[in-house]
């Protein structure tokens, strides 16, 4: 008789693998991506989440910090070391760290991931430090976070520098993550988390995208639940009276497209919502105000 725990368990193995396929092959870090055109309509279903009024951009160099460095455009993807980023962060200063998804590198400004931590730090100097990192990175991330928490300079942060720790991470598919992943890390280390945020989360292996940490004050998930490949439908506080979840916000895209041109027909046939809602302007604007919220 079949034992329907093993199934279950089969089951999950089997999705697992197959999510690995598509994003390695459909993510992968030599996928050449144009810029999207204009997009069409979208339907996301309604939430209630802050909007902060509009900021003047600032008038400075356009850069963006890249895996612990600060790096120019025109530059190439990745592009070179221009200058030693600032550390430690200023007092108060919020702290945002981003997750690119499937194999996709720091510097591939194509993607969202990319594109918001370039946008908050040229429009916010001063009020946040914004970094972005490949999800196999996460040993940089978790170093450049500790760095700019320690502004003793004593090579790692002191009790009241983790307790004062301003921390927003995000990310997209295995990025997403990677992103509850980070925070776990943290919080093994006392540092607290304001806010995760997930878009169409796929847990990498050995992972658990599904359980927030207690470390984390608020949590939100977006997702999709269309084509072969999508995202956790729930998250769930691991201690509700430590963590507040915002809420698990689906966006479907049948028969409201967003525009996928430029990436690979690997990518728009077996994947194209995961990349939807990687493109879908209205989730991160939301994303973006969420953040702003955080900052002082």
């Amino acid at each position: 008789m079949e034992n329907p725990l093993q199934t279950r368990c089969e089951l999950r193995a089997t999705r697992t693998r197959c999510a690995a396929v598509l994003l390695a092959l459909g993510l992968s870090s030599q996928m050449v991506a144009q810029p999207v055109g204009a997009p069409q309509e979208r339907l996301v279903s309604p939430t209630v989440l802050p909007v902060s009024p509009p900021v003047p951009r600032a008038v400075l160099p356009e850069a963006l910090a890249v895996a612990g460095r600060i790096v120019l455009p025109g530059e190439g993807e990745v592009g070179r070391a221009a200058t030693v980023q600032k550390l430690p962060a200023l007092p108060g200063q919020l702290i945002v760290i981003g997750f690119m998804g499937g194999n996709i590198s720091a510097g591939n400004m194509v993607h969202r991931e990319a594109l918001v931590a370039r946008e908050l730090q040229q429009r916010f100097p001063l009020g946040l430090h914004a970094a972005v990192f490949a999800n196999s990175d996460w040993k940089d991330a978790l170093r450049t976070v500790l760095q700019l928490l320690d502004a003793s300079g004593k090579g790692r942060p002191s009790e009241n520098e983790k307790d004062a720790a301003r921390i927003v991470i995000y990310g997209h598919s295995w990025g997403a993550s990677e992103t509850v992943t980070l925070a776990r890390r943290l919080d093994q280390l006392g540092i607290p988390v304001l806010l995760t945020i997930q878009v169409d989360s796929v847990e990498k292996l050995n992972e658990n995208d599904g359980s927030i940490p207690p470390n984390v004050r608020e949590a939100v998930n977006f997702y999709q639940s269309e084509g072969l490949l999508h995202g956790r439908s729930s998250i769930a506080a691991m201690d509700p009276k430590q963590t507040t979840i915002l809420g698990n916000y689906e966006s479907s895209y049948r028969g409201h497209p967003v525009s996928c041109a430029g990436y690979p027909w690997f990518a728009r046939a077996f994947m194209k919502p995961h990349i939807e809602i990687e493109n879908d302007p209205a989730v991160w604007d939301r994303i973006v105000a969420l953040i702003r919220t955080e900052m002082r």
